[in-house]
């Protein structure tokens, strides 16, 4: 089948097949990044593992700069360490830091094994770091020279060095004293129209903007929005300088950040997956939510199984059971997504729980007010019986502002204990708002039950 009328995958299959390295070289390199994605998710596993070791390391390190890392380190680990060494070598150091969290430890250990004593030690540094700070964004290919040098001998060094320069992203030489500490930034045009002799401390910028290597990403976000700067440098405490945030590893993590945390409000645990990735990985990352899910709703239904007399005695109860249900979990969620926005922004913080809650009260009560005489009517309505509006309208509005209200606080509680809001806020809020719902609406049954019956 020719290349012109053959899907990409096709051909790379084909290629491979004939073994053909400059071909197939040739044909990825004229892919854009999303066709190249669509490609490889439609190879077979044999067929990926083909194409990487057909390629040399600095082409595979190439091929897979624009893959999710968790499809990186699915490649990654079909091959032996030292292969896939090579191409991690080639990676710039973000990519290597996050790709390397996302391969099983043990083949990650194995890789970090096979790799430069020097490159492993600054790859293991990276992945120390948070990777929604400055530290686990930041690059490590950086210049930065000492300031008693002049621009003749930073000149002759960039000449000597452009093969290893010419993969940075360089927009301004660094300025160190003797310790490494960051004394000042000088513009690469600086560079080439001064005067030679300078020394470096003459001609730079002193005092530039930085940002401590801790700097949460939401901070970084406003850095860079209230500047016009590629690139920010990164110091520790000291104020050594270790790395470079740039502009486009802020965006992509912001970008990367939603996309997880979306995910996980949709039941995938681990905040990642992809079709392309092995079938048992897919399967956990679903099972984990899925399994607590049920466990909690075992939970609720056994409080219905409690009122079963009540609830076969008045049947039309069952009928609006789930809308109270549903609708408290749905001012709870509301809620949640609020307040985590908020953890994020750093608007809040997780002990400020006595604000949140009188916040979420004046909400929770109108809204539960309003929805349940929308409810009252209804069932009024439908079934002429008042009592029974009475039953489900007051039930709806207390879980309403039950909802509200644990929406509102559960995120900064699990904050408080250092584990991930989005994660577990929204499996718990489901259950406790069914297990409120249920109780309510069957107590409040049980209460009136001579007036609900015919």
């Amino acid at each position: 089948m020719p290349p012109e009328t053959a899907s990409s995958c096709d051909v790379i299959r084909g290629y491979l097949q004939q073994e053909d390295h400059q071909a197939l070289e040739s044909f990825i390199e004229s892919l854009s990044p999303k066709e190249t994605m669509w490609a490889i998710s439609h190879l077979s596993d044999e067929d990926r593992h083909r194409l990487i070791c057909l390629l040399s390391p600095e082409e595979a390190a190439e091929l897979i700069h624009d893959l999710p890392s968790a499809q990186v380190a699915d490649l990654l680990e079909d091959i032996q360490p030292a292969a896939a060494a090579a191409i991690v070598e080639q990676m710039h150091s973000d990519q290597r830091a996050d790709v390397l969290e996302d391969v099983e430890k043990h083949h990650a250990d194995a890789i970090l094994d096979a790799l430069p004593l020097q490159t492993a030690t600054d790859t293991l540094a990276l992945m120390a770091y948070s990777p929604d700070t400055a530290g686990g964004i930041m690059v490590t290919e950086y210049l930065a020279y000492p300031e008693s040098w002049t621009l003749s001998h930073l000149i002759v060094d960039l000449r000597r060095n452009r093969e290893q320069y010419a993969d940075y992203q360089v927009q301004y030489i660094y300025v160190v004293d003797d310790d490494r500490r960051l004394q000042g930034v000088l513009p690469l045009r600086d560079v080439l129209l001064r005067p030679a002799q300078d020394l470096l401390r003459h001609v730079m910028i002193p005092r530039p903007l930085s940002v401590v290597v801790t700097t949460s990403l939401d901070k970084l976000i406003q850095v860079f929005g209230q500047s016009h700067f590629m690139g920010v440098p990164v110091v520790d405490e000291e104020g050594r300088l270790l790395g470079i945030v740039e502009r486009a590893s802020v965006s992509n993590a912001e970008g990367a950040r939603s996309d997880n945390m979306f995910l996980k409000f949709s039941g995938i645990m681990t905040g990642e997956e992809l079709r392309s990735m092995s079938l048992w990985r897919r399967i956990g990352g679903r099972l984990a939510w899925l399994t607590v899910n049920i466990c909690l709703n075992v939970v609720a239904v056994s409080v219905i199984a409690v009122h079963q007399d009540t609830l076969a005695a008045a049947i039309a109860l069952a009928i609006f059971m789930p809308i109270i249900s549903d609708m408290s979990g749905c001012a709870g969620n509301q809620s949640v997504a609020v307040s985590i926005r908020e953890l994020v922004l750093g608007l809040i913080k997780p002990n400020e729980w006595l604000r949140i809650f009188r916040k979420e009260v004046i909400v929770g009560v109108l809204n539960g007010l309003f929805l349940g005489f929308v409810l009252f009517i209804v069932a009024w309505g439908w079934r002429g019986n008042v009592w029974l509006g009475l039953v489900v309208g007051g039930a709806l509005g207390i879980n309403i502002l039950v909802g509200s209200l644990v929406g509102g606080l559960l995120p900064l509680f699990i904050k408080r204990i250092h584990a991930d809001p989005a994660l577990a806020s929204s499996p718990m809020l489901t259950t406790i708002t069914d297990i409120c719902g249920f109780f309510l609406t069957l107590t409040f049954a049980a209460m009136v039950l001579p007036r609900l019956t015919p």
